[in-house]
């Protein structure tokens, strides 16, 4: 077959919706096989609260591991001439690995320190008020956290850049910023609902959504803060 037949195969509809569920298959596997030792990990800790340090520590891989899906799904051509995936799945991790370590640690850190005084505010004697705003910190941690993730992965800034971006963006695209708010909703959900396993099993499909529902954001930050 010639490469123009080739080409004309890989540029039909069927042919691009192939290549697309391969490619999420396929960054999906290789997410969940980067983190899987401190995911069992988390698995296997007991629900207590003096295990939330390990949990975070168990959690260290996943960013740098979204990172590279974001990155693998961001660059993938849609047509079936052209998939590697798993390529672009490990340059997005070796480009990315230290500058999202560089937002991803101190957000865990951040994140366990408010986990770990809101499961002790009654041993502490602290009004129960204080989980309010204490809530509200961790969710707007964790949103801009999710903004810095995509914006790290996705362009080249130094990380101070990424992290003022990443708190622009969050009144700036109020529709990433909800829509970040449902999937990880959603997430914690299937977790309690289902199992623990579920949002693991999609997480190729999970990170997919999270790129679409970043668009709006990572379009004006190409348009207004890129040459």
């Amino acid at each position: 077959m010639s490469a123009q037949t080739w080409r004309e195969v890989g540029d039909g509809p069927l042919s691009r919706a192939a290549a697309a569920v391969y490619t999420v298959l396929v960054v999906g596997f290789l997410l969940v096989l980067t983190t899987l030792p401190g995911l069992v990990a988390v698995l296997l800790l007991g629900r207590d609260a003096s295990n939330l340090p390990l949990v975070a520590l168990c959690l260290l891989p996943v960013g740098p591991a979204v990172s590279a899906a974001l990155y693998a799904l961001h660059h993938q051509r849609p047509d079936l001439t052209d998939l590697r995936p798993a390529a672009r799945f490990r340059q997005g991790y070796r480009a990315n690995l230290a500058q999202v370590l560089r937002i991803w640690m101190p957000l865990l850190l951040w994140l366990t320190v408010i986990a770990v005084n809101l499961a002790h505010l009654s041993v502490a004697g602290v009004p129960t008020g204080w989980a309010v705003p204490l809530l509200a910190t961790g969710v707007a941690l964790t949103l801009a956290g999710g903004n810095a993730l995509v914006i790290a992965s996705l362009f080249t800034f130094r990380t101070r850049d990424v992290l003022r971006l990443a708190l622009y963006f969050l009144v700036r695209t109020p529709t990433v910023t909800v829509g970040t708010a449902l999937l990880l909703a959603a997430a914690g959900a299937l977790t309690v609902l289902v199992s623990e396993a579920l949002p693991v099993l999609l997480a190729g499909p999970f990170v997919l959504a999270y790129l679409r529902v970043a668009t709006p954001m990572t379009d004006l930050v190409r348009k207004e803060f890129t040459r």
